[in-house]
């Protein structure tokens, strides 16, 4: 197996024009409780994750305030602030928890603006970096939702604003009300549902950020066993090696909460995906969709 690197070894990418992070990051929803809600069953072992993250050179966390909910955004404070010099904190909002299992939609104007100051609160932060709307939700006006994150902006309580499981449409719809720096939308080597979506942001300097990044369905993990098992790797570290290789836009975000299993993710950031392999994994036809 590759041994621990550093998040550098992936490159970097610049997020509005004045943020740049390496381009492997550090997704914060698993360290939470079971079913993503709640305490961490161990609570030292979520923070000692945190922490490693930030010796392995990531500086850039993704969270929501749903994670938890709130959980998650709390142990980053507690484990990190005051924060070192350039790392950034990127939070979601426009989801609600009501109880475990259950995610209802809420990104009506009134609401996110509470969920913004709540993160500044929990985050210990003045401004948040990087502020994304975590899913469009269908009772309220898109536009309504973006209008409320651009005021925001402007009151200088969110320095960029970002999307997450969105369309192209919805894109091109926020970028007439606000400059949207980021992309989140779940994508892998056998899960291309949203290649159109990131080749716009290719061609618009949007970055993307991949969640899911090992897919599913059976003949996508025996190629992904077979091409570890070639280069000497674990499965995680060729699907993400794929994603650093897809696109140069591209910003993974694995999570964990156990600091070997980051110090494996880490260590993709150093493997160099041999054009034949990744072709091999292009290759992989996505399972179908249920309908059930």
């Amino acid at each position: 197996m590759i041994q621990t690197t550093n998040a550098q070894s992936a490159g970097t990418i610049t997020l509005g024009g004045d943020t740049t992070v390496n381009r492997l990051g550090f997704g914060a929803m698993r360290i939470t409780g079971k079913g993503i809600w709640g305490q961490p069953e161990n609570r030292e072992a979520s923070i000692a994750t945190l922490k490693r993250a930030v010796e392995l050179g990531v500086n850039f966390i993704d969270t929501a305030d749903s994670y938890g909910p709130y959980v998650s955004e709390e142990l980053i404070a507690e484990a990190l602030a005051p924060y070192p010099k350039g790392l950034i904190i990127a939070t979601k909002g426009g989801w609600e928890r009501p109880g475990p299992g259950l995610w209802t939609h809420n990104a009506s104007p009134k609401h996110l603006r509470e969920a913004v100051e709540g993160s500044l609160k929990r985050l210990r932060l003045q401004r948040i970096d990087v502020y994304q709307l975590h899913t469009p939700d269908l009772a309220v006006s898109f536009d309504a939702s973006m209008e409320t994150l651009a005021q925001l902006r402007e009151e200088g309580k969110i320095h960029h604003v970002a999307l997450s499981n969105v369309t192209q449409e919805h894109i091109e719809r926020a970028r007439k009300i606000v400059p949207i720096v980021s992309v989140q939308n779940r994508y892998s080597f056998a899960d291309r549902e949203w290649d159109y979506v990131l080749n716009y942001c290719e061609r618009n300097g949007i970055a993307f950020i991949p969640w899911a990044p090992l897919g599913s369905g059976k003949r996508a993990h025996e190629v992904l066993e077979t091409v570890a098992k070639k280069l000497e790797a674990t499965p995680l570290q060729v699907a993400l090696a794929w994603l650093l290789k897809r696109s140069p836009l591209m910003l993974p975000i694995p999570g964990t909460s156990s600091v070997s299993h980051l110090e494996e993710n880490i260590a993709a950031a150093a493997l160099k995906l041999p054009d034949a392999e990744f072709e091999q994994l292009s290759s992989v036809t996505p399972p179908p969709i249920s309908l059930r």
